[in-house]
């Protein structure tokens, strides 16, 4: 299995959607929020994926066609 940090900005009108629930049982990976901080206007979340390589790459599309903004975290493998 894989394993991914990335930074999700969610715009506002995403911020009450179950984004995150979603990508796991669609894309199959596992999700562990490793930061957040949710405000009325926006929503940022360090986020760490893991599961098949194919399945992230996935996941990460997903994310970003329904707006989500997300940038990798430096030193993007997490040893493990």
């Amino acid at each position: 299995m894989a394993r991914k940090q990335v930074t999700l900005i969610f715009p506002q009108h995403l911020i009450k959607e179950p984004v995150i629930y979603m990508m796991s049982k669609e894309y199959e990976v596992i999700p562990n929020i490793r930061r957040a901080k949710v405000t009325e206007q926006m929503g940022e979340v360090t986020l760490e994926i893991e599961g098949a390589e194919e399945n992230l790459k996935r996941a990460v599309v997903y994310l970003e066609k329904k707006g989500v903004k997300v940038e990798p975290v430096v030193g993007d493998v997490v040893g493990g």
